[in-house]
C-alpha cells in the first residue's frame, strides 16, 4: 500500500486549556504558530476552533477570519476546516463563518451523548448547516459519532443536501459515545464503502489514549488520519505532548510504518475533491 494518507490537525478545540497542557494553542497567534508547526511535521488539514480572550469556546467569525487568513499566509495549500461544533455556540451562530468560505467545514449529522452533556445536533440545524456549505463551497467533513449518522449522511446526500462524495471521519472513544472497538471500525469502514463507494474517502479521529490507536488502524486500513491537541494531550499516560506538530510527527510515522505516503496539501485537495489553494 502506497497510496498517500491525509493528516489533518485538531489544533485547540474547545476543552482542554493551558491548565490542561501548556502547549494547547489559545490565541490566535498561537494558534497559527501552532499549525505552521504541524504543517511543517506533515499535517494537510487544520481543523480549527477558536477561543475568547479568557480561553472559553467561541463562535465570532471575525476570530476565524483572523485565523484563516494567518493559517493560510504561513501554511501555502493548507486546506483550512472549521469547526460548527455546538461546544462553541447555539443554533445558527455555530454556522456563522461559512460565508468566509473556508475550504471544509465539519458537519454533525446526529446528536448523542458526550461526557457531562447531550451534544444536540437537530435536523433543521444540520439542514441549514448543509445548505450553507452548499451556498459557499464549503465541503462538510461528515463527523460520526455514531454508526447511525454514517447513514444519516446517506440520507441528506439522497435528498440532494450534500455534493460530492461524502468525507466521513469517525469519532471513537468520547466518553458516553462509540468507544474504540476495532470490529466497529470495520464495520464503519464497510459501510462507508457500501453506501458511497469504493473509493470514497474516511478518516479516523481517536480521543485521548486512543488517538495514536485510531491513527494505527486508520493508516492500514487506506484511511485518513487525524492527530492533535484538541483531541488528546498527551504523548503517553506520564507524558504531555509538547506541542499538535510532535503528534502530528508521530502520525506520519505511523503513515510510513504502513507503507505509506503523507499526503501533501495539493494530493489532499485531489483526494478530496476541493479547489484549488487560494
Amino acid at each position: 500500500m502506497s497510496d498517500p494518507a491525509i493528516i489533518c490537525v485538531a489544533i485547540t478545540g474547545s476543552v482542554p486549556t493551558k491548565a490542561d497542557n501548556p502547549a494547547v494553542p489559545t490565541t490566535l497567534s498561537e494558534q497559527i504558530e501552532s499549525t505552521h508547526a504541524a504543517f511543517e511535521a506533515g499535517a494537510s488539514i487544520c481543523h480549527a476552533h477558536v477561543r475568547n480572550d479568557d480561553e472559553t469556546p467561541s463562535s465570532d467569525p471575525d476570530r476565524f477570519a483572523a485565523l484563516k487568513e494567518g493559517v493560510e499566509a504561513h501554511c501555502p495549500g493548507m486546506i483550512m476546516q472549521l469547526s460548527t461544533g455546538g461546544r462553541s455556540g447555539a443554533g445558527k451562530a455555530r454556522g456563522g463563518m461559512l460565508p468566509l468560505r473556508p475550504d471544509m467545514a465539519s458537519l454533525s449529522v446526529g446528536s448523542n451523548n458526550f461526557p457531562t452533556r447531550v451534544y444536540e445536533n437537530p435536523p433543521d440545524l444540520v439542514t441549514w448547516l448543509a445548505s450553507e456549505m452548499r451556498t459557499y463551497d464549503v465541503k462538510p467533513e461528515i463527523e460520526a459519532f455514531d454508526l447511525s449518522h454514517i447513514y444519516q449522511a446517506k440520507t441528506i446526500k439522497d435528498r440532494g443536501e450534500l455534493l460530492g462524495t461524502p468525507y466521513v471521519q469517525f469519532v471513537m472513544g468520547v466518553q458516553n459515545a462509540m468507544p474504540a472497538v476495532r470490529r466497529v471500525f470495520d464495520f464503519y469502514v464497510q459501510t462507508v464503502h457500501e453506501l458511497f463507494g469504493a473509493d470514497a474517502p474516511w478518516c479516523a479521529a481517536g480521543i485521548g489514549r486512543h488517538q495514536v490507536e485510531l491513527n494505527r488502524w486508520a493508516a492500514e486500513a487506506g484511511g485518513h488520519l487525524r492527530a492533535g491537541l484538541e483531541d488528546n494531550i498527551r504523548l503517553d499516560r506520564e507524558t504531555l505532548a509538547p506541542s499538535n506538530a510532535a503528534l502530528v510527527k508521530r502520525a506520519a510515522d505511523i503513515v510510513v510504518e504502513a507503507g505509506r505516503t503523507v499526503a501533501t496539501p495539493a494530493q489532499a485537495r485531489a483526494i478530496l475533491g476541493l479547489r484549488a489553494a487560494p
